[in-house]
């Protein structure tokens, strides 16, 4: 029999698998991948070994047979298993009567010849994974054709057609590979062998430094897989602080960067780091009005900018699908150590317009954003807006936990909670202590799931809108720093951010 005759006779039997779409089942005049014989040995063994169902259940879905009859079949083991009842040959048969599917799948004479032929059930996993696989193979050919299908339709929006391409090939995915479990043994061991890694490193940073000395102290460096989410009223510097964060990250540390900026075009970022790094007034570079010696300081300072690590995404109105492919596909070209996200409110969870519950929606990108940092390992900083209640509470006016916007899936996402507060800005000459707030901003961690909280003081050098450890020795008039090191962090916090609500507002004041 030739194959294309066997693909006939395939077509017109019931117990192939049929999607109702000719061009999903059979593609070229090829039959889709399969491995019946296995998905016998499978179901034979499920009812043999009333051990064996442990092994299986989180590899297979009714959906990963390729055969009707075998995911009728599995759907009973499934129903039994879920209810606590023994699963054997009796017991499926039973199921399936009750279900109204055992003469659908056979009868019982079927079921009975699916236990003759296992031969044995100890590599029933191995045989689960190879008929896991072959779905999979099939969801891939399912979801290109449905590429395929759709992009020959004019009237299909092309940036539709990309998200839609890049969910379902997440969703296969996400719903087919998982993590397997770690033992107490073997986790222990690897974590007694990261204390004695850190141990032997000189200081106390193990994740990547922020650049303010006693920040770093207290969160030993951004960790991996954490979710830090950075919020401040309008004109505090959240944009600013994050550049400040990349530039110390990428420049001093030599750590690839990525930045996604869904406010301010890449241009508008460089010249903040620029106006920062040559200790320019922004205004002054915004004009091109520079004096000779400020052109060569300009040539001379921004040098190492161009070697820095950092990789700039401006999309506006970027979806978390979107970000989640860039984000792989940068880790994977650059080895991406942290991701920086400006920010969060004006991300959206998928393309679709439709209107809906903002908080929801909300809740869907901080969870998202808390899957991306464990699954490529980074720490991801996100940026939050605070709702207006800051303003209208009496006292100092800081922000609190309550404050976020949509706070309720931010707060419990987020492994970190940092706010940012600037006395001054609200004309407070002096803190709770009685002390000058001129110049002086402070960092505040709310909330650290595996650390301390507290309050970080950093100087506001208004001059060219930037942040610097107390300790440093400014000029009190310029604001210019003299060497500063590594830990001495230029943060740019700037008044841009103020644009949101105060559109005369220059860019660099």
């Amino acid at each position: 029999m030739d194959e294309k005759k066997e693909v006939r006779n395939f077509k017109s039997q019931n117990s192939t698998r049929n999607r109702g779409n000719d061009l999903s089942n059979y593609v070229f005049d090829k039959i889709q991948p399969q491995a019946r014989d296995l998905e016998e040995a499978v179901l034979g063994a499920l009812m043999l070994d009333k051990d064996a169902v442990s092994f299986v259940i989180d590899i297979l879905k009714p959906d990963s047979f390729y055969v009707d009859a075998h995911q009728k079949i599995y759907e009973a083991v499934h129903e039994l298993f879920s209810r606590s009842k023994p699963v054997d040959l009796l017991t499926v048969t039973e199921q399936l009567r009750k279900n109204g599917d055992l003469e659908a799948v056979g009868g019982a004479f079927y079921i009975t010849q699916l236990t003759n032929r296992v031969g044995s059930t100890a590599n029933v996993e191995h045989h689960a994974r190879i008929v896991s696989e072959k779905h999979i193979l099939r969801e891939l050919i399912r979801t290109s054709n449905e590429v395929i299908r759709d992009a020959y339709e004019e009237t299909t929006d092309v940036f539709t057609l990309l998200d839609k391409a890049e969910q379902n090939l997440f969703d296969i995915t996400d719903s087919n590979i998982s993590r397997s479990y770690g033992k107490m043994g073997d986790l222990l061991h690897q974590a007694l062998d990261q204390i004695e890694k850190i141990s032997e490193q000189e200081g106390s940073i193990i994740g990547i430094p922020s650049g303010f000395r006693e920040l770093d102290r207290i969160t030993s460096g951004w960790q991996p897989s954490d979710l830090v989410i950075l919020a401040a009223r309008p004109g505090m510097g959240k944009t600013a602080f994050v550049l400040s964060l990349a530039r110390n990250a990428a420049i001093d540390y030599k750590k690839p960067i990525a930045m996604f900026s869904l406010e301010m075009s890449s241009l508008q970022l460089v010249n903040r780091l620029i106006s920062s790094e040559a200790e320019l007034p922004g205004d002054k570079l915004k004009r091109g009005d520079l004096a000779d010696y400020e052109w060569q300081q300009l040539q001379t300072k921004v040098e190492k900018l161009s070697d820095a690590k950092i990789y700039i995404d401006d999309t506006p109105g970027i979806n978390i699908f979107e970000l989640r492919a860039k984000c792989r596909r940068l880790k994977m070209q650059h080895d991406i150590q942290m991701i920086i996200i400006d920010y969060l409110q004006l991300m959206s969870a998928s393309v679709s317009t439709k209107a809906g519950n903002r908080e929801q929606e909300i809740s869907t990108i901080s969870r998202a954003l808390k899957g991306i940092a464990k699954e490529l390992a980074v720490p991801v900083i996100a940026l939050s807006q605070l709702s207006r209640a800051v303003e209208t509470r009496g006292g100092l006016k800081k922000p609190q936990l309550s404050d976020l916007r949509e706070s309720g899936a931010i707060e419990q996402d987020a492994d970190m909670v940092i706010f940012l507060y600037r006395p001054d800005y609200y004309n407070f000459d002096t803190d709770e202590e009685g002390n000058p707030t001129q110049g002086i901003a402070e960092i505040i961690i709310a909330k650290h799931r595996n650390g301390a909280t507290g309050t970080v003081k950093a100087r506001f050098i208004d001059r060219f809108a930037k942040f610097a450890d107390l300790e440093l020795n400014l000029d009190p008039i310029s604001g210019a720093g003299g060497n500063m090191t590594p830990l001495s962090s230029l943060t740019l916090p700037s008044k841009m951010d103020n644009m949101e609500e105060d559109e005369d507002l220059p860019p660099f004041l």
